[in-house]
């Protein structure tokens, strides 16, 4: 799939900085929060370094003048930025991965730009990495929740496309890591505005809203005793479907969830919020895996109960003794 070459132009490739503490300073000068890294590492050489992070040119020459051989790192979080740590495949591809063409960090990226029908996101920052990845940075929208993730875990992108936001660092570029033997540096590649994160990725990355405090489960509509007990039963039926729904079932499991008690919300024998607090309790632990997002999971129980209460349900005849 995609490669560097073919998403950087060698008129934007900027020349190392000469030294590491000109390499500090520049990052510094673009309002990164910078500090020192272990040589050839990306190992902190400070404690609290996210809250000792800088952008002071006096602070900057004093910590490279007692340390002239030291990595400079970018505080992610304080410098608000998300950055796409990419890298290529060392070893063999996972096959779900393999199979979609997926051989780089970047070539998943891409993959999720084509299904979101939006334009693959290069046109920002980019560096190239010693060990044939690159960093792609992006602003970090204000007021986000948005986190670190590593690989498809979480809210994660997908294989050997990692993200590095808040609580995390990146080596800077003129930073070097040893590679075979040899020096190799953090090389800009692609030297333009760091761009605004593009809203696809956000509603990817964002992660659902924290779970709230137990309280009351909404309370069902005052009913005759064999009505009741039929809607608890169908409740627990349809949360079990959902709470167990494989993979590739959540989906329509949630949707069928929903219209079914949607059903009996035309009849008025539950209420719309009674569903979906059943619903979304049981469909929590899928919110986040192999990309369920909170937004499709209450997108589809809207749906659901739409189409159900359409068609109220008529209590099944009682057996003849």
């Amino acid at each position: 799939m995609t490669t560097l070459e073919t998403t950087t132009d060698a008129a934007l490739v900027r020349p190392r900085p000469a030294t590491f503490v000109e390499a500090a300073l520049d990052a510094a000068g673009r309002g990164w929060r910078v500090f020192p890294l272990h040589p050839w590492s990306k190992v902190p050489a400070i404690t609290r370094w996210e809250q000792r992070a800088t952008t002071d040119p006096a602070t900057i020459l004093r910590w490279w003048e007692r340390h002239p051989g030291h990595n400079v790192a970018v505080a992610c979080g304080p410098s608000g930025l998300l950055v796409l740590d990419l890298d290529a495949a060392r070893g063999p591809v996972p096959a779900r991965w393999a199979a979609l063409g997926v051989e780089h960090g970047r070539d998943v990226v891409a993959l999720l730009a084509a299904r979101a029908h939006q334009p693959d996101p290069v046109e920002t920052f980019t560096v190239a990495t010693p060990r044939g990845g690159e960093h792609r940075y992006f602003l970090l929208p204000q007021g986000s929740r948005i986190r670190s993730t590593v690989g498809a875990r979480g809210r994660g992108l997908g294989f050997a496309a990692d993200t590095r936001g808040p609580g995390a660092l990146v080596a800077a570029p003129g930073s070097v890591q040893k590679v075979n033997g040899e020096l190799v540096p953090y090389t800009v590649v692609r030297d333009v505005p760091v761009a605004p994160l593009d809203d696809w990725l956000a509603t990817i990355l964002t992660p659902p809203p924290p779970p709230r405090r137990p309280g009351r489960v909404p309370e069902l509509p005052a009913t005759s005793r064999r009505v009741a007990a039929y809607v608890q039963a169908a409740i627990a039926g349809e949360a079990r479907s959902v709470a167990t729904a494989g993979t590739g079932e959540r989906h329509i499991a949630v949707y069928s969830a929903a219209a079914a008690l949607g059903e009996l919300l035309g009849n008025g024998w539950i209420t719309e919020a009674a569903i979906a607090h059943h619903i979304i309790t049981a469909a929590r632990r899928h919110v986040g895996v192999d990309e369920f997002t909170w937004r499709e999971l209450t997108t589809t129980i809207r749906d659901g109960i739409a189409a159900g209460r359409e068609n109220p349900r008529a209590l099944p005849e009682r057996p003849a003794r």
